[in-house]
């Protein structure tokens, strides 16, 4: 099964991901592991890569192919994979559906964790870090046993990363429209969005997800 899977941060994604992989036994395949790992590993790609990541600039299209392409050409990859974080734009989908195409292959569904923009913004801006063991809490749905104080190591120093205030989340959500409006569309176009409700709990969203794919 090859499966893409979009969701704005904050949608649980991450978790969503992880859950597939382990239940479909395919690997989630996310490009900023890719990024990280090429770029540690000093690879051709990650070279590349990390010369525009330095001087801030976007990752061109045909380097992120490069690299999603090496990376599915694995033999982990033999029997499916789970796409997360990428493709982020059209230019990209298509980049990766002439990709597949050169392969015999194609993609089977395309899971959108839907999820309104101000549930998005509550949820994160509730989000607190442990300074010291990076433990993570939310005060609205897992918050540490005693207020204040990570449940983990015990440091009072549980904080608010800068990226999880209302603005500068609002913000990174516009990005994400902004991106990922016309790939919900390209993909609707070919038949193979599957959209979820991800203001549910997790377990329902992960039932509905399963529910789509089977």
């Amino acid at each position: 099964m090859r499966l893409i899977l979009l969701g704005p941060p904050g949608s649980g994604k991450g978790t969503q991901a992880t859950g597939i992989a382990e239940k479909c036994s395919i690997p989630a395949v996310s490009t900023g592991d890719l990024f990280r790992k090429n770029i540690a590993e000093g690879t051709d790609l990650g070279k590349k890569a990390e010369s525009y990541t330095k001087s801030g600039k976007l990752v061109p299209d045909d380097l992120v192919l490069d690299m999603v392409a090496d990376r599915l050409s694995q033999a982990d990859c033999e029997k499916g994979y789970l796409l997360d974080g990428f493709p982020r734009t059209v230019p990209q989908a298509e980049g990766l559906k002439k990709m597949l195409a050169e392969r015999g292959a194609d993609l089977d569904h395309v899971v959108q964790i839907d999820v309104a923009d101000e549930e998005i913004v509550e949820r994160l801006s509730a989000r607190r870090t442990c300074e010291k063991c990076g433990a993570i809490y939310n005060l609205k749905f897992s918050p540490p046993s005693v207020e204040g104080v990570c449940d983990k190591c015990g440091s009072d120093r549980l904080q608010q990363r800068a990226d999880d205030v209302p603005e500068t989340i609002r913000q990174r959500l516009s990005v994400y429209h902004d991106q990922t409006a016309p790939l919900v569309e390209y993909y609707r176009e070919a038949g193979l969005l599957r959209p979820v409700d991800g203001s549910q709990p997790p377990k329902k969203v992960a039932e509905a997800i399963a529910a789509n794919i089977s």
